[in-house]
């Protein structure tokens, strides 16, 4: 199997986050079937591989912290605790979905979990982050936003200006690079002149670290210096994880074998993440076969539930394609509620002085 995880701090903290990774495993590959049936359309990214990812950084989020991510997002929002069933149901484009169907499987997005998107333009949703940092900032709060993208977005321009204006201004913001190595199907030695992608941190004066994406101890702790810093310094941190997508880049690949051979695929599968942990956890007797056997058989049982309830949920109503499309701001009630807003960070912001 390769290179162990880390023990865990406490078996209790390992098996939750061997749970998390396992949802975000099962439910990915539900996906792919229901992908296959017709079930799901348009564009459909799956997260098997980097489970370690979502689960080590969401494990020193808080509540109130925000997350913004790109295409590949339903292992995030699981992670974050997005349920199911409102994910699956937004896969299959039904009202009941988190984003009551119009979304679909790259625009899984959630306010009350603070989980602002799925974003699918490459390296778009960055300055998004920043955004969210700057509000954090002028609001005298001490919360902390997660952006996750892959290694092909720090070619676009918008990463180098939103990593310039967070350093700048001393933005609460982690930027998470999940290097799979892959952009689509360009191999990063083709593609990148700089292919340390953590180095350019070094050009915006931003701290910045690699981590073992495939070991979810070695993540939480990286990603837990990352948000002390953001916290307490008004810091941003670049972080590149190296990971591995064990399927293709979207269903349309789903075998990627015309840009990466099986060997390698072979090699990068020996370091599966749930694997990994699950082995740890054996020898340290925190978990036995049959104890996940068990886990395993109830986390399938949440999935097609979860299948079960989109199948059987509603599309949206016709009317539903002018709703959420522009914000009336003249209304009262739009006007008073910003204007409270507007008064707490200037109360918040003459505090801090």
């Amino acid at each position: 199997m390769g290179k162990k995880t880390a023990p865990a701090a406490n078996a209790e903290e390992g098996i939750e986050y061997l749970h998390s990774m396992l949802l975000q495993r099962r439910f990915e590959e539900k996906c792919a079937e229901a992908y296959a049936l017709g079930k799901i359309g348009g564009f459909c990214h799956l997260y098997i591989g980097q489970e370690a990812v979502s689960t080590g950084t969401m494990a020193v989020l808080r509540p109130d912290d925000y997350i913004v991510t790109a295409y590949r997002d339903h292992g995030h929002a699981l992670a974050r605790g997005m349920s199911p069933r409102a994910t699956m149901a937004e896969l299959f484009g039904r009202a009941t979905g988190c984003a009551g169907g119009k979304g679909g499987s790259m625009h899984l997005f959630d306010a009350s979990l603070n989980f602002l998107g799925g974003h699918g333009i490459v390296g778009g949703h960055i300055p998004l982050a920043a955004g969210v940092g700057f509000a954090i900032k002028y609001r005298g709060g001490d919360q902390v936003c997660v952006c996750f993208f892959g290694e092909a977005a720090v070619n676009i321009g918008s990463f180098h200006e939103a990593l310039n204006m967070a350093s700048l201004w001393g933005l609460p913001v982690i930027f998470v690079i999940e290097n799979n190595r892959y952009g689509m199907g360009t191999a990063i030695a083709r593609a990148m002149a700089q292919q340390d992608v953590k180095a350019h941190g070094a050009s915006y004066a931003m701290d910045s670290e690699s981590v073992d994406g495939q070991d979810v101890y070695a993540v939480r702790d990286t990603m837990g210096r990352a948000f002390e810093r953001a916290r307490k310094e008004q810091r941003p941190t670049l972080i590149e994880v190296r990971t591995t997508r064990f399927m293709g880049h979207s269903m349309s690949d789903a075998a990627s074998g015309t840009y990466r051979s099986k060997e390698e695929l072979d090699e990068n599968m020996q370091r599966d993440p749930i694997e990994l942990l699950r082995a740890s956890l054996r020898e340290s007797k925190a978990l036995t076969d049959e104890q996940f056997a068990k886990m395993d058989e109830d986390v399938k049982a949440v999935v097609q539930d979860a299948w079960d309830f989109a199948d059987n949920s509603p599309e949206p109503s016709p009317e539903e394609l002018y709703t959420h499309v522009l914000a009336d701001t003249t209304s009262d009630e739009y006007t008073a509620e910003h204007a409270d807003a507007h008064a707490d960070a200037h109360a918040a912001e003459g505090a801090t002085v």
